[in-house]
């Protein structure tokens, strides 16, 4: 079971970092020379669409670490989408892909579709690749499609939980929920669709921005030691979320970034870092939490802001968790280099 779930969810991140990075790295840059460049528009609308393939992505990636067939594999990937929630039908009749879908119920279908296939073997013989496909649409897909809506209610639940949290005065308020948005971007959860559910603005959503921006940060330098440079940065530029596999089977290597995620919390509280629902779940992703405060701050691209957005969303972050990895590592003994050891081959 232990080495199932490490596979699944190594999948996954791999997935989720593939079908994410083309917006993050180029979204708010394009926003930018849209108006400038019109034809730049058809780009930025293609790594939106690239995003809502999120649910292929992670199950075609899945099948592939778990060494499946060509066939098999596919056949992941269009369970893994049926269970997503990213296909929708509006009310002229079209079809269309919206968001990335429920991440947990993707990675559920996906997990069930690898098991039926895995089960079916090679009893379809030469009508496999007319079968494996439809049957895992018909099974493990809709089985995700069915579990879909209590899914969505879980999330929901969660959201209002963070909602409620808002209510407290500022600062407490806003270590909580960096603290909340660090430990769920580290989860099979979708910090986007979280953030998004509940409309997530204002203090509330710059501080879950900081507290992606400690983990982002914090798992770029943990981790740089294990990995190549290029997989420490796409922690920032990414998603932290490809450390999943790793967290869930030793939360305590997220301790530092959690400490570090408290007081850039705090600090969004008492300096009053403003974001929206969408910038809420992207860290530093494509710049989107820094550019979305730059713009909503009072007084625009002024000096003080500047500073404010270069102290808390770059300064602040690396010297906390320099400091705090430092001390888990080297004093405490709690974590090592190889705790964010991740593998992509």
């Amino acid at each position: 079971m232990k080495d199932f779930v490490s596979k699944l969810l190594n999948g996954m991140s791999i997935g989720i970092v593939v079908a994410l990075i083309p917006n993050a790295l180029l979204g708010e840059i394009l926003k930018l020379l849209i108006p400038h460049f019109p034809a730049l528009q058809h780009l930025f609308d293609i790594t939106i669409f690239v995003m809502s393939l999120l649910p292929v992505m992670i199950g075609v990636m899945v099948g592939i670490t778990f060494k499946l067939t060509p066939i098999q594999t596919a056949s992941v990937g269009i369970a893994a989408m049926v269970g997503s929630g990213v296909i929708q039908k509006t009310a002229d009749g079209l079809i269309t892909l919206n968001g990335i879908g429920i991440v947990i119920n993707i990675g559920i279908t996906a997990a069930l579709a690898v098991l039926f296939v895995r089960m079916l073997g090679d009893k379809l013989k030469a009508y496999s690749i007319l079968l494996m496909p439809t049957l895992s649409i018909l099974v493990p897909g809709m089985i995700g499609y069915l579990l879909l809506p209590f899914m969505k209610h879980s999330t929901g639940i969660i959201g209002v939980a963070i909602s409620n949290v808002t209510t407290l005065q500022p600062i407490l308020m806003g270590a909580i929920i960096a603290l909340i948005f660090c430990t769920i971007i580290l989860l099979p959860i979708s910090t986007v669709g979280v953030a998004t559910v509940i409309m997530l603005s204002g203090v509330g959503a710059g501080a879950a921005n900081l507290g992606i921006v400690a983990a982002g940060i914090g798992l770029a330098i943990a981790s740089y030691k294990a990995n190549s440079l290029g997989t420490a940065l796409a922690h920032v530029l990414g998603s932290p979320k490809i450390q999943m596999k790793n967290f869930l089977m030793k939360p305590k290597i997220a301790f530092p970034m959690m400490i570090t995620a408290a007081v850039l919390g705090a600090l969004a509280g008492l300096l009053n870092i403003q974001g929206t629902p969408y910038s809420a779940g992207f860290g530093l992703s494509g710049l989107v939490g820094p550019l979305n405060y730059m713009n909503l701050a009072e007084g625009g691209w002024s000096a003080k802001n500047i500073s404010i957005m270069l102290s808390t969303f770059f300064i602040i972050p690396i010297v906390f968790n320099l400091g705090l990895i430092y001390i888990f590592s080297r004093k405490l003994k709690l974590i090592k280099a190889a705790d964010f050891k991740l593998d992509f081959d």
